[in-house]
């Protein structure tokens, strides 16, 4: 029976690998725009560095776990391999205001605060402690990124257009999460499983709100100030749930 469920986990895993992957490469068409245009003005890097931390998390997780934590490892070196091109490529591009403040960003969480996690986890908790820790943290975390989309539905509601939320991404970002429930659920590890069973709330709350808004006359309003309308340029918050995090943690890729 033990046999059959990793079996069975290890099928889920594979297709959340497969998944993860093509959502994690859904921003290239984003950066292709970008280099097309020499500028990555009207575009933000949050939603890239949330995601290669979101790796880098789940990378130590699955070190620490060592047990069936080959799939994890899998996607999520894929995950910082593709992440940090993408931040690469914005960083050349950037301009010098969005340069600093991405660097700024970079180093404060994926340096000196995953540097802090990981030296504290080391020497302060041993065996299955510190999985536990680690394992919390990656849960809170992919919770928090989960619940990005939020943002993005209550835009539509309140603009009654659902340009800002393509509903192939969010079905897609859904069945990502359902793959790595499962994949959690088999092997016990619901530092996987439970973050993905919001992310599937999620989704399903973002296709539902698309089919009820599909044909609705869109509500015109006036930029905020300083803010980039333009579509594709704040819109990919909706990913932010699965670049968090595909792999591990379902996880979006999010392109802002």
């Amino acid at each position: 029976m033990a046999m059959h469920r990793e079996t069975w986990a290890f099928v889920f895993g594979l297709l959340g690998n497969i998944i993860s992957f093509a959502v994690f490469l859904s921003p290239v068409p984003t950066f292709y725009i970008i280099f097309k245009k020499k500028s990555a003005e009207g575009f933000q890097s949050l939603p890239y560095v949330v995601a290669l931390f979101s790796a880098m998390l789940w990378i130590y997780y699955a070190f620490v776990k060592r047990e069936a934590a080959l799939l994890l490892i899998t996607i999520n070196t894929f995950g910082i391999i593709v992440e940090s091109a993408y931040l690469i490529i914005f960083l050349i591009y950037a301009s010098k205001k969005s340069r600093l403040s991405t660097i700024k960003l970079l180093l404060l969480l994926n340096v000196f605060g995953f540097g802090a996690m990981l030296l504290s986890t080391l020497y302060l908790a041993k065996g299955a402690k510190r999985l536990a820790i680690i394992g919390w943290i990656c849960l809170v975390f992919n919770i928090s990124v989960f619940a990005a989309p939020l943002f993005v539905i209550s835009k539509v509601i309140r603009t009654r257009s659902v340009e800002y939320m393509p509903f192939f991404l969010s079905f897609f970002l859904t069945i990502n999460a359902v793959m790595w429930f499962f994949y959690g659920l088999l092997l016990k590890d619901y530092y996987v499983a439970l973050p993905n069973t919001l992310g599937f709330v999620f989704g399903i709350i973002q296709m539902v709100i698309y089919l009820i808004y599909r044909n609705a006359t869109p509500v015109l309003q006036a930029p905020l100030k300083g803010q980039e309308l333009s579509g594709g340029h704040i819109i990919d918050v909706v990913k932010t749930g699965s670049e968090h995090n595909p792999g591990g943690g379902g996880g979006a890729v999010s392109k802002f």
